[in-house]
């Protein structure tokens, strides 16, 4: 083990610089901690926070209303829209049509999304019949639908670099090129926990572990010592390590059409995700995506899985959009780039938990580890979730301070 006169001495260590890191970097560089945010790629933003839909979420799907997803969704949202309006980021209120394809879907599902949207807060959706889709969006097809005006897009790297921008105002530090490649807890009187990045080693009074594809490795690393075979001494009876599953999301770009809708088109979610939807970026690009490719639960590390969009579900795409938009014409949906989402569950792991677990955020009162909180299964709506996840975080680590 790394003594403590070994190492040098940090007060609080961010693990992971995508919109949650850079969020909680912001947070709590902002109450007055030095901060240091370690990065292993070589700029910000690289992973899951670069290959996504970038919608503003509104707070319509998720349950209980006392989760982490539908609470902080909701107030995400509404600072999202403030700090963009503050630091000049890209972005715009574009409104959002969730359609009902079949007359079940807007019999039984969308009464059921608004109900759960309004025990979330968002009391502002309202119910669409087939006509008043076809008013507002003259080529999509529909049994009805819903128009949620609080959904949005934005520019995600714009938004990540105002949020570095805060935090080194703050006097926060990024080191790139650093991956975590050890973590341990001090047993000494000195009490902390030892990392190894980059060639360094650190002793923080706190970490916060924004690891995304990679944090179940790296709370590995530093949980280790709560095993039972080591006698932890520190750990929470009926704490469970988790890990994470992979989800591929590949995402199809319009070429050679005009762009035919003025809002976000949305079907009725399905298992793992929102469905193949359709968003126009601020260039007014159109592109529909993501799908839900799972991927082998033997697959422990993410970098083995290829990030470049499969064009074999060309044909899948096709089918998809054409419930809702059936005038898109053969040839003119290209592969345009792909995501990974974190999950807590696999469909072919009955023991691995619901296909739609909240995110998980972990603090000492959860492991029993002082100064550590732990974040893992950060999937959509963590985009939009990012502000109100960062000043939960803060939160916990100043109650941990009192």
């Amino acid at each position: 083990m790394v003594t403590t006169s070994a190492a040098n001495r940090v007060q609080t260590a961010i693990i992971g610089t995508g919109a949650i890191g850079l969020a909680v970097a912001r947070a709590l560089a902002n109450s007055g901690r030095e901060t240091l945010l370690l990065e292993r790629s070589s700029a910000i933003g690289t992973g899951t926070s670069s290959r996504n839909s970038e919608v503003i979420h509104a707070g319509i799907y998720y349950s209980p209303p006392e989760s982490y997803k539908a609470r902080f969704c909701v107030q995400g949202k509404k600072l999202m829209y403030k700090f963009c309006n503050d630091h000049g980021v890209p972005y715009k209120n574009c409104g959002k049509i969730l359609v009902a394809t079949n007359p079940e879907q807007f019999e039984k599902d969308l009464p059921g999304i608004i109900d759960r949207a309004s025990n979330n807060g968002v009391k502002d959706l309202k119910l669409l019949s087939a006509e008043d889709v076809k008013f507002l969006e003259p080529n999509v097809d529909s049994c009805g639908g819903i128009y949620s005006p609080s959904t949005g897009i934005v520019d995600s790297h714009a938004f990540m670099l105002a949020m570095l921008g805060d935090a080194e105002n703050s006097g926060a530090v990024l080191a790139v090129n650093c991956p975590v490649e050890g973590g341990s807890i001090s047993n000494g009187t000195d009490r902390g926990i030892l990392l190894k990045a980059g060639g360094m080693e650190l002793f923080c009074d706190e970490v916060v572990n924004c690891g995304g594809l990679f944090a179940d490795k790296i709370a590995n690393m530093i949980l280790s010592e709560l095993d039972d075979s080591k006698g932890g001494s520190r750990k929470v009876k009926g704490y469970q390590k988790r890990r994470q599953y992979y989800a591929k999301g590949n995402y199809y770009k319009l070429e050679n059409q005009k762009s035919p809708f003025t809002h976000l088109i949305y079907p009725v979610p399905t298992s793992g995700g929102l469905g193949v939807h359709a968003t126009i970026d601020l260039s007014g690009s159109t592109k529909f995506g993501p799908d839900v490719q799972w991927i082998d639960p033997q697959i422990i590390d993410p970098e083995e899985i290829d990030l470049n969009p499969d064009p074999s579900r060309a044909k899948d795409f096709y089918s998809e959009v054409r419930k809702y938009w059936p005038g898109i014409e053969d040839g003119n949906l290209v592969p345009d780039y792909a995501g990974i989402r974190p999950k807590l569950g696999h469909p072919d792991i009955a023991e691995s938990g619901s296909l739609k677990a909240d995110f998980c955020i972990d603090g000492p009162m959860n492991h029993g580890v002082r100064g550590f909180v732990n974040l893992l299964g950060i999937e959509s709506p963590g985009l939009t979730s990012s502000l109100a996840i960062g000043e939960y975080v803060r939160n916990i680590l100043d109650i941990c301070d009192s």
